[in-house]
């Protein structure tokens, strides 16, 4: 049998919550790597909208290396461009906008100006009257009035300053794919490079995520889909989308509070992380969580309890964005979280979750052992849960249900540990499954033990499975670990 042991239990088996660190030119360096997985970073994003595929693949063997230097796994999240919306070039790169001035959008390939803006979509000339336009991440509003022969006439109703390629944002969506041929390409990239989870981008329907699955698929790829909330249209038909993925979702707070109204947004935020818990499903809350530490050493106290209230919320994992790709202080933001979590952790209803968290109504043999494993801990004061796992899928389970004690998953499969690395809750190790149910029980309780999350003597619950009955999960038992040899 051979485990990986986990370097710290510190790290994450102390927090329940995990932490999404974005890598970018203040962070992609070797020996900055190292230090986040210290300090406590459990995936790391690759923003495939910015550098190509040769920096990429350089930062993925970057991160292995630094995982295999601190000793503990961590996932790497591909993050798929999407359609964006962009304006084109502008002569000197940037226009002044004045407030009550009118603008036309055209999608001729000029250089723009501050009268006309070019933008890179042919349907701009199918917008309609009142429609709301945003430029440069919301800073600028723009509403229709009339369509011009090459474009639509816009009155300016918030100006400001914008520079060539700024985003745009149309409020109730531009009909658009949320996977181009470009982002089948990064698909391509990220199962020969392996990546292991993948988060599409600009997703408004179910439909959206088939190209993605497809190509996976063809691939022979098995990369969990997560599908980014950043759009009206997607927070309209989550419950589909959530039912589609295999990997969850990502409350994208950027891109979505230009799409619908600043104010609904901590609202929907509950409400989408709710609708992934039903399903049994990770979700990640982002954006902007600790932007102020871009430049500064500690948060607002407003960001702290940003964070804190998407742990509340029930998020599996909070995100940091520019504050670790580009900021000053990508460590300590890292460490910052963690406190946050670790304070926040112990006063979460963790046995009302137990009953209201997910779907009560399935019939999931899997699922209803993973609740009563769960159930059983507050019941009989277990200190841990031993989860044997080839895909991943019964740690998932029991994760959802929010035990307050940690789940152990077990696996074989080296991708499902670090897949596992998105989960709330879950430390993951590598080692071989037994064939005979008794010994695998022996060998759970064992690496209880090993991994310390359970000391001798300790009751702890196990899963497993009897394959002659074709159900899955079917089992669990209340087990005491062993002394050490």
């Amino acid at each position: 049998m051979h485990a990986i042991p986990i370097a710290k239990d510190a790290a994450h088996i102390g927090r329940r919550t995990k932490i999404v660190a974005t890598v970018g030119p203040a962070s992609w360096s070797p020996g900055v790597l190292e230090q986040m997985i210290d300090a406590g970073a459990d995936v790391f994003r690759l923003n495939f909208s910015h550098a190509g595929p040769d920096k990429q693949a350089e930062t993925i063997e970057a991160i292995r290396a630094a995982a295999r230097i601190v000793g503990r796994e961590v996932a790497v999240l591909g993050d798929l461009p999407g359609p964006k919306l962009r304006i084109g070039e502008l002569q000197g790169d940037y226009a002044e906008l004045e407030t009550g001035m009118h603008v036309t959008l055209t999608p001729s390939e000029i250089e723009g100006d501050r009268e006309r803006i070019p933008v890179s979509w042919p349907g701009v000339t199918e917008l309609r009257e009142d429609q709301l336009v945003y430029l440069a991440d919301g800073a600028i509003r723009l509403r229709v009035r009339d369509p011009e022969p090459d474009g639509v006439d816009c009155e300016v109703e918030v100006g400001g300053t914008l520079s060539s390629h700024k985003g745009m944002n149309i409020p109730g969506g531009a009909a658009l794919p949320a996977a181009t041929d470009g982002d089948l390409g990064w698909v391509e990239f990220a199962a020969q490079h392996g990546v292991d989870l993948l988060a599409v981008s600009f997703v408004s329907t179910a439909a959206d995520l088939v190209p993605v699955k497809e190509r996976l698929t063809a691939l022979g790829s098995s990369i969990p889909v997560i599908a980014k909330i950043e759009r009206q249209q997607a927070a309209e038909n989550v419950e589909e989308i959530v039912e589609a993925v295999t990997g969850g979702i990502m409350v994208a707070r950027g891109d979505l509070g230009i799409e619908v109204p600043l104010a609904e947004v901590p609202v929907l935020q509950k409400r989408l992380i709710r609708s992934a818990g039903h399903h049994s499903q990770p979700s990640i809350t982002a954006t902007q969580m600790l932007a102020s530490m871009v430049t500064a050493r500690r948060p607002t106290r407003a960001e702290v309890t940003d964070v804190a209230n998407a742990i509340y919320d029930g998020s599996d994992a909070i995100m940091l964005s520019e504050e670790t790709a580009v900021g000053d202080n990508p460590i300590e933001a890292v460490r910052v979280m963690d406190r946050i979590a670790r304070a926040t952790e112990p006063d979460l209803p963790y046995g009302d979750w137990l009953f209201s968290r997910t779907d009560q109504g399935t019939q999931d043999v899997a699922d209803s052992v993973a609740q009563g494993a769960v159930g059983a801990v507050y019941r009989l004061g277990l200190k841990a849960i031993a989860v044997p796992t080839i895909s991943g899928r019964t740690a998932r389970l029991i994760s959802a249900h929010r035990p307050d004690v940690p789940v152990l998953a077990i696996s074989p499969n080296r991708e499902t540990v670090r897949r596992l690395s998105l989960l709330s809750g879950v430390t993951a190790v590598e080692a071989e499954h037994p064939d005979d149910v008794r010994a695998l029980l022996a060998t759970c309780a064992e690496l209880a033990a090993h991994h310390a999350i359970a000391e001798p003597g300790d009751l702890i619950a196990i899963t497993a499975t009897l394959p002659e009955q074709g159900l899955g999960t079917n089992l669990f038992e209340v087990h005491r670990v062993p002394d050490r040899p």
